[in-house]
């Protein structure tokens, strides 16, 4: 199912994307930026440069970082999508998909930056921020 294309929106419907899962796999963002945004963990799904827009014009951008950007419904408030600024990694937000069925929980990142008030009961892969920087660099070629 991996390559197959989505489809997803904001709350009210207004904004509709396509997006391409490089695989079947959300991870969870504990940073304390993605919590700030979203009112609490990140769940997202990897879809590299993979995302389409049906309806943009009424789509927020918040430059959030250096390299980081995060895409939001302007009316309802939807946190729908964290991007480098390039376009070349993205990442959608899990509950902005249309159908939830067939993902895989299998990542924490910024575990470092997690509160400790709570914990999830899954077995996932656990990355602290060091280790989620280096890997975009080594990706980015820097």
């Amino acid at each position: 199912m991996s390559g197959s294309v989505r489809t997803g929106g904001c709350l009210c419907g207004s904004v509709r994307f396509e997006a391409s899962p490089l695989r079947q796999e959300m991870d969870a963002c504990h940073c304390s930026m993605c919590r700030r945004w979203s009112g609490g963990v990140f769940m997202a799904v990897p879809c590299g440069d993979g995302v389409t827009f049906q309806s943009a014009a009424t789509l927020g951008i918040y430059q959030s970082s250096d390299y980081g950007e995060r895409l939001f419904r302007r009316n309802c408030g939807s946190s729908l999508i964290w991007r480098l600024q390039d376009g070349s990694a993205t990442a959608v937000a899990l509950q902005a998909f249309d159908d939830l069925s067939g993902f895989v929980f299998v990542e924490e990142i910024f575990v470092d930056d997690k509160p400790d008030h709570y914990a999830f009961a899954n077995e996932t892969r656990k990355r602290t921020g060091a280790e989620v920087m280096a890997q975009f660099a080594n990706e980015q070629g820097a």
